[in-house]
């Protein structure tokens, strides 16, 4: 274990980080880290939390600015060091492992071959250490990214991280997305790192259950001003889980049947679903859960058109839906769309939020030209976002703005049916209920049928009818209280 009496490895000064045109990204900030030491960072949905793990490797957003303070990392300023400095320094003694984590693994390279990619050691012993302490199954080393669950993906992510052997290691919400059960192996799993290998460890994170397990020091972030309303007030909310007062028969909807979805690479075979039947009826909110790597985002990906199987059934109020979507009308299209997990991964960082929205305005024809901005306007407005957002970037926004802007994205087409893939899993739990108070006023208002992913069976159970948990590749009944949530 690292002495107690060793200079800091990083060390944040007074640090505030605003964009040169608009706001505060990072209120004024200090903080030391200790090596054998975990430090949480908490806070709301866009404190800055994110930005500064950033800071902490030199990373500024595009436009952003240090108005005040510094950043010290092993005794040397990270803003004054040169690329090739800073290169080292990243590749060597500091790594980060982002929200996203699933966008930096390269699609063509196994998970061995990633994990191998940076090591200090390259040896198969070591390769498969990593991966044990992990829980990556072997039998996952020789797949690709595309073929793991985000679970997995995340879990893939640390594990190339920790190959490389470094001294701070920077983590943004590390169990996102996890189970439970997954949840607490991979904290004893930092807990454990930081102690016998003296590593300092940072991590931002909104599960209070994490915190309070493996943080040794918190810091909490606040930000400027108040959270965004979840929807319009005085609008009134959907019923949350209530049985009807009479029974009713709900129209038929989408309908998936003995599907089968498996990835193969190099003579090697993950079985993602093995005839998974779904049903989800016009008008009603659906949720399915179950451990990580059960299937989930595959099942929602097939329902969406992305992912096609090699067998099984689609369709939509009793008529036959193509499984590619390249090969469904415009209109279904239109009206079947997918919010995934990771937003900032599927927003062009490139395009402002307004033009992001006017795509698919323009694309299933929505709206005219000169009606377009208005109607980004109120897209905006009807996710509790203000109307400046239009002018941003996905990066100068929070992790739950941006989800916000994911869904006013899928709304934008005027859809029947919404597929969401743990559209809270790295946000705050206020940010985390205004958004499902949103998805819940949409469906009163729209007439919206629902299907939302989550490992927080607890949460998802207040604004679903049912919930169903997913195993081994199939559904399998209706999940108990927090059963997703405790499966392994």
């Amino acid at each position: 274990m690292a002495s107690t009496d060793a200079p800091p490895p990083v060390t944040v000064t007074d640090l505030e980080i605003g964009l040169r045109t608009g706001p505060v990204l990072l209120r004024r900030t200090s903080l030391s880290l200790r090596r054998g030491r975990i430090t949480a960072l908490t806070g709301p949905s866009g404190s800055g939390k994110t930005t500064l793990l950033h800071a902490v490797i030199g990373d500024l957003p595009y436009g952003a600015r240090v108005t005040s303070g510094s950043v010290e990392v092993l005794g040397q300023d990270v803003f004054a060091l040169a690329p090739a400095a800073l290169r080292t320094l990243r590749r060597r003694h500091v790594t980060y492992v982002g929200q996203d984590p699933g966008s930096a693994l390269n699609p063509r390279m196994t998970a061995r071959r990633l994990i191998a990619e940076l090591a200090a050691d390259r040896s198969p012993e070591a390769i498969e250490r990593v991966m044990t302490d992990c829980h990556l199954p072997a039998s996952l080393a020789h797949h690709r990214p595309g073929a793991l669950s985000g679970g997995q993906q995340r879990r893939l992510a640390l594990a190339r991280a920790l190959a490389r052997r470094p001294e701070v290691l920077l983590l943004d919400e590390p169990t996102a997305g996890l189970d439970a059960a997954l949840r607490d192996e991979i904290t004893a799993l930092l807990r454990r790192l930081a102690t016998e290998h003296g590593l300092a460890v940072v991590m931002a994170s909104h599960d209070p259950y994490v915190v309070e397990r493996c943080a040794d020091t918190v810091v909490a972030l606040a930000t400027g001003g108040a959270p965004y309303a979840p929807y319009v007030p005085g609008a009134p909310s959907a019923p949350r889980n209530r049985p009807p007062e009479e029974p009713i028969t709900l129209p038929e909807g989408l309908r998936a049947e003995n599907l089968h979805v498996a990835f193969t690479h190099r003579g090697h075979t993950h079985q993602a679903l093995a005839g998974a039947d779904f049903h989800a009826p016009t008008g009603s909110a659906t949720g399915i859960t179950g451990p990580s790597g059960c299937g989930k985002t595959t099942l929602l990906r097939t329902l969406a058109g992305l992912q096609v199987p090699q067998s099984g059934t689609l369709t939509w109020d009793g008529r036959s839906l193509p499984a590619p979507v390249r090969k469904r009308s415009r209109d279904m299209q239109r009206r079947i769309q997918f919010v995934p997990q990771n937003p900032l991964g599927a927003l062009n960082p490139a395009r402002t939020i307004g033009a992001t929205l006017a795509r698919p305005l323009r694309l299933h024809r929505i709206v005219g030209v000169r009606e377009m901005p208005a109607r980004v306007i109120g897209l905006l407005d009807a996710v509790g976002l203000p109307g400046d957002v239009a002018h941003r970037y996905p990066h100068e926004l929070s992790g739950g703005q941006r989800q916000r802007v994911s869904i006013a994205r899928a709304l934008a087409t005027e859809p029947d049916l919404l597929l969401c893939d743990e559209v809270t899993s790295a946000l705050d739990p206020a940010t985390a209920t205004a958004v499902l108070d949103l998805l819940a006023h949409l469906r009163a208002t729209r007439q919206l049928t629902l299907v939302l992913v989550s490992h927080e069976t607890d949460l998802i159970s207040a604004y679903t009818d049912t919930v169903h948990l997913l195993r081994s590749g199939r559904v399998v009944r209706p999940a108990a209280p927090r059963e997703g949530a405790a499966s392994a």
